[in-house]
């Protein structure tokens, strides 16, 4: 086992969970409500990563401080709400790491800028909750990633070191949040990346394809 790790924390949407299925859908569900055509999924799926933001501004053209904002965006969580579960699912290969993990001993979490009215059921829906060791959502503390607070707050909870963690995530923030906190950070290539930097430059410790190449870097397989 790699030396250097004692937990290993995971973003949640794009990371963890493909929940871009429904994100998107939410969003299509507002379009229509305003009598415009659906957009593909493949518009969509890359702004997942960015939540609400993201998803009004790929829909809609719209961003915060833009007068229409703040109404689309509590439009939008409204939908969503009715349908967090409706197609959102863990990764295929997900699964089997997250057995890799346990058979080991090596507790996993989850640190995610969701909102935990909505992190907590899909969570929870997804049998997840019983299994990773903590759960740190994007108002657990008073700051979302890109800070590093929740990852801090996270590797508290788990009682250890922040050094001693690794976070796995598929956006710019993720890596930004884990490097400022001290931890190594993995770059999930199979996430929605967003539509900014290349991955490549992210910064992260290592670039990963598909979750089980996280096994070869722990030295678990």
């Amino acid at each position: 086992m790699n030396s250097r790790v004692d937990a290993v924390l995971f973003d949640l949407d794009g990371t963890l969970i493909d929940s871009a299925p429904d994100l998107a859908g939410a969003a299509n569900d507002l379009r229509r409500s305003h009598g415009l055509p659906e957009m593909p999924y493949e518009l969509l799926r890359p702004m997942v990563g960015s939540g609400a933001r993201g998803m009004i501004g790929a829909a809609f053209g719209v961003a915060p401080g833009d007068a229409r904002f703040e109404t689309l965006r509590d439009q939008f969580l409204a939908r969503y709400e009715q349908r967090f579960l409706l197609e959102t699912a863990v990764f295929p290969l997900m699964e089997p790491l997250l057995r890799a993990l346990e058979a080991r001993g090596l507790p996993w979490g989850i640190v995610t800028n969701k909102a935990a009215r909505f992190a907590q059921p899909v969570v929870t829906g997804l049998q997840l909750h019983e299994r990773a060791a903590v759960l740190i959502c994007g108002d657990t503390t008073p700051y979302a990633k890109p800070h590093p607070a929740p990852l801090l707050e996270a590797a508290r909870r788990i009682g250890v070191a922040p050094t001693r963690c690794v976070y796995v995530g598929d956006d710019l923030r993720d890596v930004q949040a884990g490097r400022s906190a001290g931890m190594p950070t993995i770059a999930a290539a199979w996430g929605y990346l967003g539509a900014g930097e290349a991955i490549e430059a992210w910064g992260a410790d290592a670039i990963i394809e598909a979750p089980d190449a996280l096994l070869n870097w722990l030295e678990l397989a």
